[in-house]
């Protein structure tokens, strides 16, 4: 029975199911009963005590909502609510149970239509964001949302992509270019992390946390002209600013005007300003280079630096742990962060230089990723110093480490470095895929892999993986439908397969198929059964979960230069893996100093930068650019065979001693057993080419 009841006869109920709530969404509530009054009434039973009064079994939040603006005095103390009474106890629990249990939230996609509706019927932004109790700028959210390229709008009503991932497209309204990004990621498993998109969506601009931006500000950048597009999923610092050669003259004419005041401040010969992240090997060739020491630290300040290296170490067991949450996670990175930045801050102590020695050498200044500007450590001079200033030179410049030390300080910066086993079997996945390609453009080693295959598990019993299905049956991939169809193996591979010689298909019975395959050149069904023998491989990895040796010895014997078909993105690597992971890897490359410069990034600018480096996209001395672009993630690497691996190998089989007998009477059967084989070598058959010399 449904009857109106003043506010002031209604109480909460104990037995009401609902425990928790969430404060923004109370207050959406109560704005919205505000505007519209209540739409749903509420459950009740009569209560014992007091006399008349009745219990709200379900309706808890409309009736604190109610309540709220009472206190509020947007409604009388008496206000009459709807209700529907029914019986107490064990039929009232079963009443509020049975309300929040079949409730269903409603599908974003249909959330932002409604908004666009009430938008297109004269609502304004703020009027439908003060009734629904949220923000402006959620309420805008919504909105853009909704004008997503159809395709992906689609997708979200559907239940294809979530809500997060349909906010990365929304990081700029650029139709076109979402559903382009869009075509891509649905032809990539690898690309369909949220940071993934937000990164392929905002490439072409940048970020207001851009340690250019900060240190131009957005007052200055928007006086002249600048233009800002605003994500309006992520906080103030996700804007992304798109006029980057105004944004870059700014910073430049700041920074030269603030070299000058620290020449004259530092009474050095020059200060040249860069908005390089660091001095690269161009603006230095011609230079010499002088590292001066520093004031060294005090007891206190290296305490204080071993105590913070030990909060780190904490923090980052806290961040690899899969088991934390993202607030927690988020929490612990940014402590590591800030403590990162007191460790430099400590470090950071004036240079020890002859004053007589400083009008004759000059620094580059350049942004730190606060945008403050900042003297590099190194001084340089344009000219050779005559013999007593280079002994003065001398007595500033550090003295080299002993061996040992290196070795000790390399072993005191090792990071364990687990990945995950998703990330670790497409690693596999990949390496294999890399595997195959140089199994395929080598018919020699393929015949005498297949042969080795073939006989192998019959004669001996070996726990040792083969690396192989053969009878020449496709493995099952430890990823089900992992593809990577844009990747240089896998274009290789079907242009190989394009390249096959069919002519022998069109046999209409299997006997006339298998004569026709018999009456082709040698180097056409070679090249069938290289196709055959890659086909098998199965997916491995230089770990001890995917580990084969035999695929390791393979890959020494073809001489594969991984990096030249593989190199770790946002994607297939960055983006699956702690901060903590890249950081090391960056450590790995250019040291701690060039690490500690990408310390304060968030994962996803971190991410983004490490796809650059690792690419060679970077400017660096040749040798920097070198280690970037050789490094690959341990599960990657072909390991070398093992010392007696090797000297099986090199061992002459006996079959191919001067003294052995033919194996063929007929020279063209003899010509048949050597399908593909090459000319012969010392030590074994080779390779008619190289694939990574082709390439």
């Amino acid at each position: 029975m449904i009857k109106t009841i003043p506010l002031t006869k209604l109480i909460p109920s104990p037995r009401n199911v609902r425990r928790s709530t969430d404060e923004q969404a109370d207050l959406q509530l109560k704005a919205d009963i505000e505007a519209r009054g209540l739409l749903q009434n509420l459950v009740v039973a009569p209560a014992k005590k007091p006399r008349g009064a009745f219990t709200v079994e379900a309706g808890g939040r409309r009736l604190r909502a109610l309540k709220g603006l009472v206190e509020d005095g947007k409604l009388d103390a008496a206000h009459e609510v709807p209700c529907l009474v029914i019986g107490g106890g064990a039929i009232a629990q079963e009443a509020s149970l049975a309300e929040n249990f079949h409730r269903l939230a409603m599908n974003p996609a249909d959330e932002c239509l409604a908004f666009g509706q009430l938008i297109e019927q004269g609502a304004d932004v703020e009027g439908v964001a003060r009734r629904f109790g949220l923000t402006v700028r959620a309420v805008e959210g919504r909105l853009r949302l909704a004008g997503l390229a159809p395709v992906v709008f689609e997708a979200l009503g559907a239940g294809e992509i979530t809500l997060d991932v349909a906010k990365a497209y929304g990081a700029t309204p650029d139709r076109e270019r979402q559903a382009f990004v869009f075509e891509q990621v649905s032809r990539s498993y690898m690309a369909s992390h949220p940071d993934s998109i937000r990164r392929m969506m905002t490439q072409a601009t940048v970020s207001a946390s851009d340690r250019r931006a900060r240190f131009v500000g957005e007052e200055a950048y928007v006086a002249a002209g600048g233009r800002i597009e605003r994500d309006l999923f992520s906080d103030d610092e996700g804007a992304r600013w798109l006029d980057i050669a105004l944004l870059e003259r700014l910073a430049t004419d700041k920074l030269e005007a603030i070299a000058k005041e620290k020449a004259a401040e530092c009474g050095l010969a020059w200060v040249r300003p860069t908005l390089e992240s660091w001095i690269g090997y161009p603006a230095t060739a011609s230079l010499h280079r002088i590292v001066p020491e520093r004031e060294p630290l005090t007891e206190e300040e290296a305490n204080r630096i071993d105590t913070a290296h030990a909060e780190i170490e904490l923090l980052i067991a806290i961040i690899d742990n899969e088991e934390t949450g993202e607030d927690a996670r988020k929490e612990a990175e940014e402590s590591a962060e800030a403590l990162e930045r007191e460790i430099a801050a400590i470090r950071d102590k004036p240079a020890i230089i002859d004053e007589a020695l400083k009008p004759k050498l000059g620094a580059f200044l350049l942004i730190d990723d606060s945008g403050a500007p900042m003297l590099d450590a190194v001084f340089y001079s344009e000219g050779a110093l005559d013999q007593e200033e280079e002994a003065e030179e001398d007595a500033v410049a550090p003295q080299p480490q002993s061996a040992g030390a290196v070795a000790e300080d390399e072993q005191s910066q090792d990071r364990p470095q687990a990945l995950s086993r998703a990330l670790l079997d497409e690693l596999a996945i990949q390496r294999r895929d890399v595997l195959a390609v140089h199994v395929a453009a080598d018919a020699a080693l393929a015949l005498d892999l297949a042969i080795f295959l073939m006989v192998d598990r019959d004669a001996v019993y070996s726990s040792e993986r083969s690396g192989s299905s053969l009878l020449a049956l496709p493995p099952s991939d430890p990823v089900f439908g992992f593809k990577t169809p844009e990747a240089a193996v896998t274009l290789a591979r079907a242009q190989a397969v394009e390249a096959l010689d069919r002519s022998w298909t069109g046999g209409a019975t299997r006997s006339g198929r298998f004569d026709a395959f018999r009456a082709m050149p040698d180097e056409a069904r070679a090249a069938w059964l290289s196709h055959a023998v890659a086909g098998t491989l199965e997916a491995s990895a230089n770990s001890s979960e995917r580990a084969c040796v035999l695929h390791d010895h393979i890959g020494q014997l073809l001489g594969i230069d991984v990096p030249k078909w593989w190199r770790p993105t946002g994607a297939n690597y960055f983006d699956r893996v702690p901060k903590a992971v890249t950081l090391a890897a960056l450590e790995e490359v250019g040291g701690p100093a060039f690490a500690s410069r990408y310390s304060g990034l968030k994962k996803a600018e971190l991410s983004q930068s490490a796809e650059r480096i690792f690419a060679g996209d970077f400017i660096a001395d040749v040798e920097l650019k070198g280690r970037a672009l050789a490094w690959l993630p341990e599960p990657m690497l072909f390991a070398p065979a093992v010392a007696s691996a090797v000297a099986a190998v090199d061992e002459t089989p006996p079959w191919e001693e001067e003294t052995a007998a033919p194996s063929c009477s007929d020279p063209a059967d003899e010509a048949e057993l050597q399908i593909g084989a090459g000319e012969p070598e010392a030590g074994g058959g080779k390779p008619s080419e190289s694939i990574d010399e082709a390439a």
